[in-house]
C-alpha cells in the first residue's frame, strides 16, 4: 500500500514507519521536524520511503501527497496537555484543522487510522472500567481537541481510531514528558520524585505496541473499520503510587513521597478496558517491567532533559 504518515518522525512515527517499511509498504512521511530530530535517518536507505519536510496544515502540500495514498495516518500533533495549553492556536490548527483538511481532500476509498487518547475519559467511576461506549469527558484542552478530531474522523467513515493509553518506552524521537518515561528518568538521575494526587490512575502501553496496534488495524481494516478501540496494557491500570512501586523494583535507590499540598494539572483518573481490541487479535508484546528496564538502559545514553514536548 501507499501510506501517508503526517508527523511520521515523531515519538510514535519513528517506531511505526520502520514497521510499515518491513512489510514492504511505500511510506511517505510529512513532518516539520520541529524538535530538530534525526529519528528517520536509519530508514533513508529504504527505497520505499519518501520524506517531505513540510507542514500538515499546508493544503497544497497535503493535497499533492494524498493523491496516491491508499491509507493516511494523521500523527501530526501538539501532544500533551502542557504543550496544548502553551500554544492553544497551534493545538487547534494541528489537531483539529489538519484533520478537517485531510477529510476535505480524501477520496471515499482512502482509509484513515488515527491515534487519539484515552485521556478523553477524564475522570472515571471508581472500580469501573472505561469501555469504548463510556461517555467522553476530557478535562484538558488536549483531550478535548483529540476527542473532537476523533468524532470528525469516525463520522466521515472508512476509518479506525485508536484511543491510546499513556505511552512509554524508548523511541528514536525520545520523549521525557510522558509519565513512565519521566518517573524512570527521575529515578535514575534524581533518585526521588514528589507525587501529587498519587492515587490517580491511568492505563499504559509501550510505544512499540502502539505501532503493532496500527499494523493490526491496517491488516484487519474491513473487520475493524468505523470503530474506536482502547489500546493499553490490561495489567497496567495503575495509580502513580503503584507505578513508582514498579519502578523501585528496578531502581532500588528510588524514593517517592506524596505531597500534602499542590495538585496535578492533568486531572484524569480512570481505569480502562482493552477487551475490544484484544478480541480483534491485539496482544501487547512489551510489559511495563520490560519497558522500565529498557528505559533504565536508555537513560545511560540520555542525560539531558532535551526531549520533552514542552
Amino acid at each position: 500500500m501507499n501510506i501517508l504518515v503526517t508527523g511520521g518522525a515523531g515519538y510514535i512515527g519513528s517506531i511505526l514507519v520502520p514497521e510499515l517499511l518491513k512489510e514492504k509498504h511505500k511510506v511517505t512521511v510529512l513532518d516539520n521536524f520541529m524538535y530538530n530530530q534525526s529519528s528517520l535517518l536509519d530508514c533513508c536507505a529504504d527505497k520505499n520511503l519518501t520524506i517531505v519536510r513540510g507542514d500538515a496544515r499546508d493544503k497544497a502540500v497535503v493535497a499533492k501527497l494524498m493523491k496516491n495514498a491508499d491509507a493516511i495516518f494523521p500523527l501530526a500533533c501538539l501532544t500533551g496537555a502542557p504543550l496544548c495549553s502553551k500554544d492553544p492556536l497551534g493545538a487547534q490548527t494541528i489537531i483539529v484543522d489538519a484533520v478537517k483538511l485531510i477529510l476535505e481532500l480524501r477520496s471515499k476509498n482512502q482509509i484513515i487510522i488515527y491515534p487519539t487518547t484515552n485521556s478523553g475519559y477524564g475522570v472515571g467511576q471508581k472500580d469501573k472500567f472505561c469501555t469504548e461506549e463510556t461517555p467522553l469527558r476530557p478535562v484538558s484542552s488536549y483531550g478535548k481537541l483529540k476527542c473532537e478530531a476523533e468524532n470528525l474522523i469516525l463520522t466521515s467513515g472508512n476509518s479506525i481510531t485508536l484511543r491510546l493509553a499513556t505511552a512509554f518506552g524508548v523511541s528514536p524521537r525520545m520523549r521525557l514528558d510522558l509519565l513512565v518515561n519521566d518517573f524512570v528518568y527521575r529515578a535514575v538521575n534524581d533518585r526521588c520524585v514528589v507525587l501529587f494526587e498519587a492515587h490517580f490512575k491511568r492505563n499504559y502501553i509501550h510505544v512499540r505496541d502502539v505501532a503493532q496496534a496500527f499494523m493490526l488495524g491496517l491488516n484487519n481494516f474491513k473487520k475493524m473499520k468505523d470503530q474506536p478501540y482502547n489500546v493499553g496494557l490490561s495489567e497496567a491500570n495503575l495509580s502513580k503510587q503503584e507505578l513508582c512501586e514498579e519502578i523501585k523494583k528496578h531502581v532500588k535507590e528510588f524514593y517517592f513521597i506524596e505531597s500534602a499540598v499542590g495538585e496535578d494539572p492533568d486531572k484524569r483518573d480512570y481505569i480502562v478496558s482493552n477487551e475490544k481490541i484484544e478480541k480483534a487479535g491485539f496482544k501487547p508484546r512489551v510489559s511495563l517491567s520490560d519497558g522500565i528496564q529498557e528505559l533504565v538502559k536508555g537513560y545511560q545514553v540520555i542525560k539531558r532533559n532535551q526531549y520533552a514536548n514542552i
